[in-house]
């Protein structure tokens, strides 16, 4: 949806509101940790993001590739930079048409800066020379689809000496087709609230979000209020003089500084903040904290995962539990799928599925981050090692899961590890849940005065020696359904039906009961081939040959992947209860 109906729903609202800006990562590893931050990010409640455009162009692709994956995979509102440098309109037309494409509905139109090594800023050839050239073309070439936010410079802009001037030439934006104004850094609060009301005097009404850049270091502090020719109070200056060498005093005064300068703003009526989060999490989280701006959970979490912004993808209420920790990936194997209607995803026979390419078989971490994080395996215990050690937080990442374990599994981490430590390695689980609040701070999710529940869920690699005596446990215990399956795709399971089974769903007043995460056999068929080819992935990372390599290829060409559900949820512990006493069957098979 556009912005500026987000805005004013929160102004209509009287509430406060913020979003933040992130650019694109100069390597694809950056890039990466940027997706996994603006994931965390999204906890903290923006009204919407927006992604930075290079000047020139260089990055152009990036940019569009990371507003996509905002919009379908982490269900964030992004506005996409664009800027006149080094831009005709055939560029210019590309980047609209890429962004209507992703479903990314928002544009902010600016000039840009010169290019790198160019002191002046000149128009390219077929290019425009002003942002409100751009505001116009966009207008004319798509009416009102697109929302169209301008750049305000509450000091003047530094390339327009006349201030009255650059304000009328902000008019003339907004007249344009404008919808809302985000302002250049500022640190002075006096400064920015008396440009306010001559934007107001003169007729600019659209809102105006005031651009906060918290202090991170000094040297950057420095060098952006000398580029940038920013304002900077003199008691500021003076504030920071005796800690300026000391890079955690400044980004603590950063932060406080920032707090003091919405709390203020607050006090004139100035409800919505745009954060310059210079692709860091920490200030930006800790000032929200600080300032109480604490987001319904309803707003913050409508459902157990981020619901995609992608058009095609809006009726989409359910998932396979399979890809939960690998989000994007499921997100590149359902792109060509017509439709998402309750899970069931049309004719199972159909290519539901993409093939495997891409992300879909990556490894999260380069070699180098890799072998540190999991080192060099020589038997079966250390492949049990690595997987306790993951359960118990001692690292962040398995080939299987992008993010650290799930705060829901704390109640669990101790039974997951000692699982683990047995020689069944986890890659996916949940706890049983029955009926906590759907406003509860780990497991709520959906609108206000629900009630959510879960069913126990594990899915790990279990060994084929062991693998007939664990589906006998299995057996023993009718609330326990399976599937398990190897590389070969030979199939196990003890469920008479083909139907999805709901392990996630949430009773709310007024509404059909939602069951948003399942089980089902046609998505699990086709997250194996992805879950096993991710031991080969791992294996690369070793040298050919290695016993490492060998150990791992071994696992992925012989084992078999299995999920189990407990269909009973108000039994929290009965899904571990097939592992007991199992040790001497790992030594026995590690020898």
């Amino acid at each position: 949806m556009k912005v500026i109906d987000k805005i004013l729903k929160a102004q209509e609202e009287d509430r406060s509101y913020w979003s933040f800006e992130y650019f694109p990562p100069k390597t694809q590893q950056g890039v990466q940790n940027l997706y996994d931050r603006m994931e965390r990010m999204y906890r903290l409640g923006p009204e919407f993001i927006d992604v930075t455009w290079n000047a020139g162009g260089t990055s152009s692709q990036l940019t569009t590739e990371i507003v996509a994956t905002a919009q379908s995979v982490y269900g964030l509102e992004t506005v996409m930079h664009l800027t006149c440098t080094n831009m005709p309109k055939e560029k210019i037309d590309k980047a609209l048409k890429d962004a209507k494409e992703c479903g990314c509905q928002n544009i902010l139109a600016l000039r840009g800066d010169p290019p790198r090594g160019q002191e002046h800023w000149e128009a390219c050839e077929n290019g425009f020379s002003h942002a409100i050239d751009l505001v116009r073309y966009i207008r004319q070439q798509y009416g009102d689809y697109f929302g169209i936010a301008v750049a305000g410079y509450c000091e003047g802009h530094v390339d327009n000496p006349d201030k009255e001037d650059d304000l009328r030439r902000l008019k003339e934006k907004v007249d344009a087709g404008a919808d809302f104004i985000i302002t250049q850094v500022f640190y002075d609060v006096d400064l920015f609230l008396d440009w306010v009301k001559r934007c107001r005097a003169i007729g600019i009404s659209c809102p105006i979000l005031p651009g906060i850049l918290p202090i991170q270091n000094y040297a950057g502090f420095n060098r952006i209020i000398v580029l940038s020719k920013t304002i900077v109070p003199q008691f500021v200056l003076e504030e920071l003089e005796p800690i300026k060498d000391d890079d955690a005093a400044v980004k603590e005064y950063g932060i406080r500084m920032a707090v003091d300068i919405i709390k203020k703003m607050f006090e004139h009526g100035i409800k919505g903040y745009h954060f310059y989060t210079m692709n860091l999490e920490r200030s930006t989280r800790l000032i929200l904290e600080a300032l109480e701006f604490v987001p319904p959970v309803e707003k913050v979490k409508p459902l157990p995962w981020c619901p995609s912004l992608s058009a095609k993808r809006k009726k989409e209420n359910v998932r396979p539990i399979f890809w939960r920790n690998r989000t994007k990936s499921y997100i590149a194997r359902t792109e060509a799928w017509d439709e998402f209607p309750n899970g069931r995803w049309g004719d199972s026979r159909s290519p539901a599925f993409g093939e495997l390419d891409g992300y879909g078989v990556s490894l999260k971490h380069n070699a180098k981050e890799a072998l540190k994080l999991w080192g060099y395996p020589q038997k079966l215990s250390d492949i049990s090692d690595i997987f306790v050690r993951f359960c118990r937080g001692d690292i962040n990442s398995l080939p299987w899961s992008d993010i650290a374990l799930a705060e829901e599994s704390n109640i669990i981490r101790e039974q997951l590890a000692q699982t683990n430590s047995l020689g069944y390695f986890s890659i996916n689980s949940q706890p049983a849940v029955n009926g906590v609040r759907s406003d509860h701070k780990v497991f709520g999710w959906g609108p206000k005065n629900g009630y959510v529940y879960q069913k126990a869920y594990l899915e790990i690699f279990v060994s084929p020696a062991r693998l007939d005596a664990l589906i006998a446990r299995i057996e023993l215990d009718p609330n326990i359904t399976y599937y398990a399956v190897n590389k070969q795709g030979d199939l196990k399971t003890n469920t008479q039906s083909d139907g999805p089974n709901a392990v996630t769903w949430g009773v709310f007043p007024g509404k059909e009961i939602i069951q948003p995460t399942v089980v089902e056999a046609v998505s699990f068929m086709a997250w194996k081939d992805e879950a096993f080819e991710l031991w080969n992935e791992w294996a690369k990372i070793y040298d050919t040959g290695s016993i490492s390599a060998r150990l791992i290829t071994k696992i992925a060409e012989e084992w078999y992947l299995i999920n189990i559900v407990h269909n009973d949820f108000h039994d929290s512990d009965g899904i571990f209860k097939i592992f007991e006493n199992n040790a001497t069957d790992f030594v026995e098979a590690d020898r």
